[in-house]
């Protein structure tokens, strides 16, 4: 299995969920841009599961060296790296978080994933999950540049899918609403519609499974975001949302 972004806490929630269902790896691939972090959990699932697993150091704002991802091979790639920034109303003067914002959840992001998708391609097997957001369903005051980043991920992920089908290969894309993460610590989020990490490791496990194309955590987040993008534009734009 290869991660990307394996500092979250879902795709951690999602490894583990994994080897809890019995799945086999021959080697698990953490890439992340804290490698001390992931060390950390490297141990964590040697010690539990007996799972080999390497720490990859992957710095999406660097210039990245390809010749060193060659012999990575893997049937599974889950893509959770993820950057929120600052909302609009802090950071949308500020050009270092908006560039941030764009390179990390799809600019720098593409280019590795298809990286990889080139294997996959070569051997005609495996699945690709990637984690974007509701927050790319439709484009809100309080958080349209990070929306927007989601919104071009998923029409990657769409394109992606189109394009793999008849290669054999499987695009999942996850779209989770509020997450108790390290992520949205502090943000006042409404408990009822927020899911732990291990709950949307679930989800997405199950999603997995059944072979589905896109999947909300938690479902509820499927119709509020159908309300939402129906919402005609000339009341939409008055809204505070």
């Amino acid at each position: 299995m290869i991660i990307l972004g394996s500092t979250s806490e879902v795709a951690q929630a999602f490894v583990e969920k994994a080897l809890q269902e019995g799945e086999k790896f021959e080697k698990i691939y953490l890439f992340t841009s804290s490698k001390d972090t992931t060390e950390r959990f490297a141990r964590h699932i040697d010690v539990k599961f007996l799972q080999q697993a390497e720490v990859i150091e992957l710095d999406l704002m660097k210039e990245i060296d390809y010749a060193q991802f060659e012999n990575i091979n893997s049937d599974l790639l889950f893509c959770a790296a993820g950057y929120l920034g600052e909302g609009t109303e802090e950071g949308l003067y500020d050009t270092r978080n908006t560039q941030r914002i764009i390179d990390i959840n799809y600019s720098k992001l593409v280019p590795v994933i298809n990286y990889f998708v080139q294997k996959f391609e070569s051997r005609r097997s495996g699945t690709i999950i990637g984690l974007s957001s509701v927050a790319g369903d439709r484009g809100r005051q309080s958080n349209f540049i990070y929306g927007s980043a989601k919104a071009a991920f998923t029409a990657y992920l769409s394109g992606l899918r189109n394009y793999l089908f008849d290669k054999k290969i499987h695009v999942l894309t996850v779209k989770p609403g509020f997450m108790a993460t390290k992520m949205t610590e502090g943000l006042p989020l409404n408990p009822k519609l927020t899911a732990t990490p291990k709950q949307a490791a679930a989800y997405i496990f199950k999603a997995y499974k059944k072979q589905k194309n896109v999947v909300y955590v938690l479902p509820v987040w499927e119709i509020i975001m159908l309300i939402i993008r129906n919402i005609p534009e000339f009341i939409f734009k008055k809204l505070k949302l």
